[in-house]
């Protein structure tokens, strides 16, 4: 039932004019459970609240299927825009974004353009941008433009997800980048030709490529709720003796608060991604995938008055 439920979200975070409805209706059925606000003002008050209470923030302008060339820049603009929030406010947050937002499906000239544009402003600002991965169709172009663009920026990073067969592939070949890497278990449907479709082997090759990584000796950052994984990070902390500062633990805003205090309180560095924005649906209905047991909490927000 849960692979089903799981399928069914996935199914629905694709749906175009579901999107479009959900971003015309207004930031409504459960979407405050996820997502910080409506636009970065709003979101600046819960970050600032975030940082006070002891955590590190990455923030997300959320958006789905952008096609054109006016929304792409758009989309760059709010995130120069949002980093300037976050020095005006002093706020310890750094930027995710998905190329597709940058303009990824409408030509690459446009999309690096975009991206120069932001990470020129994030070295100004000492802001950190980690370019969020995508579904399988759009893997290898992101990594290639992260290549490209590292040579000339360092406050970069991206993605990797374990559920690849090609993951562990993925992890060799960044390593000469010296890569700032979130690694995390995956979000999207693919199909079992490039994908593991059973979780018990998502989660070997998980902790195969975090292994991998931070004995290569790279800045980590660990995005799971799975306290398996978390003890697994917290037995190679003892097994490689690695310092803290060469690793991090990731969470979903709203989501395990008990467990991020704890790791917070234990002496981790824990960051909370908050996503922001009223293109929300594709995000709640993915995050729903992974977890659908917060269909509970998404119901509850429907029904309250």
């Amino acid at each position: 039932m849960e692979q089903l439920m799981r399928n069914f979200f996935l199914f629905l975070s694709k749906n175009k004019t579901l999107t479009k409805l959900a971003k015309k209706y207004g930031f409504k059925f459960g979407a405050s459970r996820f997502v910080a606000g409506v636009d970065i003002d709003h979101a600046a008050t819960k970050i600032k609240e975030i940082n006070d209470s002891g955590y590190a923030v990455t923030i997300d302008h959320l958006g789905e299927f952008i096609d054109n060339e006016k929304e792409a820049r758009e989309s760059a603009d709010e995130c120069i825009h949002a980093m300037d929030i976050i020095k005006e406010k002093n706020l310890d947050s750094q930027i995710s974004l998905k190329l597709t937002s940058m303009g990824l499906d409408v030509s690459e000239e446009l999309v690096m353009e975009n991206m120069r544009r932001i990470l020129d402003a994030g070295k100004e600002k000492d802001v950190t941008v980690t370019i969020d991965m995508e579904d399988y169709e759009r893997h290898r172009k992101t990594l290639d433009i992260f290549k490209e663009l590292k040579k000339d920026y360092e406050n970069l990073g991206t993605v990797i997800q374990a559920y690849l067969y090609e993951t562990e592939d993925d992890i060799k070949e960044l390593n000469e980048y010296n890569p700032y890497l979130r690694l995390v278990k995956g979000a999207y449907k693919e199909p079992q030709k490039v994908a593991y479709p059973l979780k018990k082997d998502v989660d070997e090759n998980y902790k195969k490529v975090i292994k991998l990584n931070l004995e290569n000796g790279n800045y980590t950052a660990i995005g799971t709720h799975d306290e398996a994984i978390i003890d697994y990070v917290k037995q190679l902390e003892d097994e490689l003796n690695l310092s803290r500062d060469q690793f991090e633990f990731q969470m979903l805003f709203g989501i395990r608060k008990d467990l991020q205090e704890k790791l917070m309180k234990e002496g981790y560095k824990m960051r909370v991604y908050v996503p922001y924005g009223d293109d929300w649906f594709g995000y709640n209905m993915r995050r729903l995938a992974e977890r659908p047991a917060n269909v509970m909490f998404v119901l509850k927000g429907v029904f309250k008055k």
